[in-house]
């Protein structure tokens, strides 16, 4: 069975369009950022965001099309994030998304965006044998989750404040580095000795798989305004490596934790923090270590992208897992939830 899906994603400031065959073929994925426009921010500014997407949409969705070398004619289905994520971006993406389902009489398949994330590894490797446990970790989310199956998720354990990514956007902020922090903070820790600088790791109570960055985000504004005020040089690099290595840490100490726990031999790493160098390495010798595989997407489908919500839209497109026309954005949808008009509804394998 041959399945073409034409997906959207726009729950940040990524207008994308993608055109994916049987959840794993790309035959596009088209991408315009809105980073240079955010910049000068600081910062995503969510109804600037909304603006630009109603700017691009038609554009990347013509583009994606031209690329793949079809016409709306060849599509089997038509899918896009419905949450989590800005309301105001993701409602672009929905109203867009329903307007093609509606004019060509195509199914319409709304995804999750963590979900999508996930599905980047699937993109890859289409054969992975499940189960599988998967780190989620972007500007908005850290999850650690177990997967059973398709479209089956039992979350493990969550960031209890800051996301790992937004701790990163944070500190990349208080040491004048801009926006986005992440690339900034990893191209500055290269020059430095992450040893070099104690900073605390944030594991909790025993047992627990939940996370928390707060906690090591404060210590690295207290390091410096400490030095600041007894006059004393910081050598910025060394502390941008002292806290990337923190952060890796505690992210692979638990998804390793997670994985012997459950007797999974797979780990996914997924979301705009799984580009980061460090962490693939770290977690990479770790798994290793404990003959333990794990599956790293291409850094482009690492962040916001269509294709990726193509691979998960196609998985629901099997088991008949269609959304109304009356699909509405939900910028709190959790993994593992279907909210249509205001209904909720949590699935259970």
């Amino acid at each position: 069975m041959c399945v073409t899906i034409l997906a959207l994603e726009t729950s940040c400031d990524e207008t994308s369009a993608a055109v994916v065959v049987d959840g794993s073929k790309i035959l596009s994925n088209i991408i315009s950022s809105q980073v240079d426009v955010h910049k000068k921010f600081g910062g995503v500014v969510p109804e600037v965001a909304s603006r630009k997407h109603l700017e691009l949409i038609n554009h990347v969705v013509e583009e994606s099309l031209l690329e793949a070398g079809l016409e709306f004619g060849n599509l089997d289905a038509v899918a896009v994030t419905y949450g989590p994520g800005l309301v105001g971006a993701l409602l672009v993406g929905v109203s867009a998304a329903k307007a093609l389902a509606y004019g060509l009489d195509l199914p319409l398949v709304g995804v999750n965006h963590i979900e999508g994330h996930i599905y980047a590894n699937f993109a890859v490797e289409p054969g992975l044998e499940f189960p599988l446990i998967c780190l989620v970790v972007s500007g908005g989310h850290t999850d650690l989750v177990y997967m059973e199956k398709h479209g089956s998720y039992k979350v493990l354990g969550k960031t209890r404040d800051d996301a790992a990514g937004e701790a990163f956007d944070k500190v990349a902020r208080t040491l004048g580095l801009g926006y986005p922090g992440g690339p900034l903070v990893e191209r500055l820790a290269g020059e430095g000795d992450p040893e070099s600088i104690k900073l605390p790791r944030a594991y909790l109570e025993k047992g627990s798989l939940d996370f928390s960055f707060s906690g090591l985000k404060s210590a690295v504004i207290n390091y410096l305004h400490r030095a600041e005020q007894k006059h004393e040089e910081v050598n910025r690099a060394d502390l941008a490596a002292g806290f990337q290595k923190a952060v890796s840490d505690v992210l692979v100490d638990k998804t390793i934790e997670a994985a012997l726990e459950t007797g999974v031999s797979t780990i996914l790493l997924a979301g705009g923090v799984a580009a980061n160098g460090r962490l693939r390495a770290d977690l990479a010798g770790k798994a290793g270590g404990k003959s333990i595989k794990v599956n790293v997407p291409p850094l482009i489908l690492c962040t916001d992208n269509a294709a990726m919500i193509g691979c998960a839209a196609y998985h629901k497109f099997l088991r008949e897992a269609f959304a109304p026309l009356t699909l509405n954005a939900v910028p709190d949808l959790k993994l593992g939830e279907e909210r249509y008009e205001g209904n909720f509804r949590r699935i259970v394998f």
